[in-house]
């Protein structure tokens, strides 16, 4: 596979690397290492790009287009490696689509091993973490890469044909692909990433990229309770579905009050019993449970086998991950959680739930249900606000008379005071923003850490 995406990158003549961040930076070092000598462009929005990257100066082979105008002329280029990072809402592709490639695209297209690609606009981390998990402890031979932090050419090296290749994926990997996995697992779609598309629509349709180009014998996999996927849905051959409505699997799991059931030709046998103690909270991780014990079930693994990995699977950091215990109330970083569902799911979750810190950067998205939540919701009784999203959430809920404490916090660590200063012992606090994080933070990782140090350091 590296020897194929190699002699691509050789015999095309003009290429750009377009966004110098960790997959830039990935995909440069593995260029070098195989070309020493091609020539090469790197295109960024930082200014100070040499200064900070050394190693660059001594390149000769090298070109750079820095700054505001490092996305114009992009159509003078015969191939562009693009960066998930780089936003192209303002950018008119058109004419240079065919152009642009990825290391997601590069992988898949060139890829001699089994592919699972995981996408979905919540749950993906999880998902293709606990695959992963579930596969690696009964002896596979995995990698795990992509949105989960790893770019895809780190690990290129490691892959062999044997190699199972779990590849979280964003809809910004997804975008300009041109192959698509083997096993392809669509978890979810909701409104989401409006400051970086034209519309929702484009959103969705490079979600769903991740299905477009599969082979008759590849399986796809569907999660079908959000009304943007169960619209788009085709039932194939090797379709896999999993739903809360029975009506909407004829082959995969439903998610019933009871637990998940495998349905295959009409009939229906309870796989994983919901009375099972598990880490993974909340009855929104059974659709990622779901997932798994579909891919289990295309490889025909040991059933019982992954149930047992799946119950000890514990909680990636930023997702509903616990935080400790002071002064007699718990806490609990949910930072992952960028929209109001996500938010939603996760204080339905935790049942000592009493107090909430929610905000972020404004990006458009449609708030009513998890302001109409919040007011109905009897365990809230303190929520405290962080600029732009929260302190628009806790205007709605004044007009509503709302009678939970609404709190307008500084920043983190005026959230975190009051947390401390309101929830009783024995309760919880979360922070679960339904926000971006970048009108203050880098990422949501940075948010969550942060928050955490003030736990800490004001306990």
């Amino acid at each position: 596979m590296i020897n194929n995406i190699i002699n691509f990158i050789e015999n095309k003549n003009k290429v750009l690397i377009l966004g110098f961040g960790r997959e830039g930076k990935s995909t440069y070092k593995l260029i070098r290492k195989y070309l020493k000598n091609k020539k090469l462009t790197i295109a960024d929005n930082n200014l100070n790009l040499i200064n900070d990257n050394k190693e660059l100066s001594s390149d000769s082979n090298l070109k750079f287009v820095l700054g505001n105008s490092y996305l114009d002329n992009l159509n003078d280029y015969d191939l562009i490696i693009k960066s998930p990072g780089v936003n192209f809402k303002y950018v008119n592709y058109d004419e240079f689509k065919d152009k642009i490639t990825s290391q997601i695209d590069l992988f898949l297209r060139f890829s001699n091993c089994l592919t699972i690609g995981v996408t979905g606009t919540k749950g993906k981390s999880t998902t293709s973490s606990l695959i992963y998990n579930v596969l690696d402890n009964m002896g596979k031979k995995v990698i795990l890469a992509g949105n989960i932090g790893i770019p895809v050419f780190d690990i290129i090296e490691d892959v062999t044909k044997d190699t199972i290749s779990i590849i979280e994926l964003s809809c910004h990997q997804l975008q300009f692909v041109n192959s698509s996995p083997n096993i392809s697992i669509l978890l979810n779609i909701y409104e989401e990433h409006l400051d970086l598309y034209k519309s929702y629509e484009d959103y969705k349709l490079a979600k769903l990229n991740i299905f477009k180009y599969q082979k008759k014998s590849d399986y796809n996999i569907w999660g079908l309770d959000s009304p943007d996927s169960k619209k788009y849905f085709v039932n194939k051959s090797n379709s896999y579905t999993f739903s809360t409505d029975e009506k909407n699997v004829s082959h995969g799991i439903l998610i019933s009050e009871h637990g998940l059931y495998m349905i295959d030709n009409n009939e229906k046998r309870l796989v994983y019993d919901k009375k099972r103690k598990r880490n993974l909270l909340g009855d929104h991780n059974l659709y990622n449970v779901a997932a798994a014990l579909c891919v289990s079930d295309i490889l025909n693994l040991n059933t019982n086998k992954v149930i047992d990995l799946i119950d000890n699977f514990k909680p990636l950091e930023h997702r509903m991950e616990l935080v400790g215990t002071f002064k007699g109330i718990t806490f609990y970083n949910d930072s992952i959680a960028t929209i109001p569902e996500a938010t939603i799911n996760c204080i339905k979750s935790i049942d000592n739930c009493q107090t909430v810190i929610i905000g972020g950067m404004d990006r458009g998205l449609d708030l009513s249900s998890l302001i109409s939540f919040i007011n109905d919701n009897e365990k809230i009784k303190t929520c405290i606000f962080l600029k732009e999203i929260g302190y628009m959430i806790c205007d709605k809920l004044e007009k509503l008379k709302c009678k939970k404490r609404l709190i307008r916090a500084n920043d983190m660590e005026d959230a975190v005071k009051n947390a401390y200063t309101f929830t009783e012992e024995n309760y919880a606090c979360v922070l679960s923003p339904a926000a971006a994080s970048y009108n203050t933070y880098k990422n949501f990782e940075e948010r969550g850490k942060d928050y955490k140090k003030w736990v800490k350091e004001l306990s």
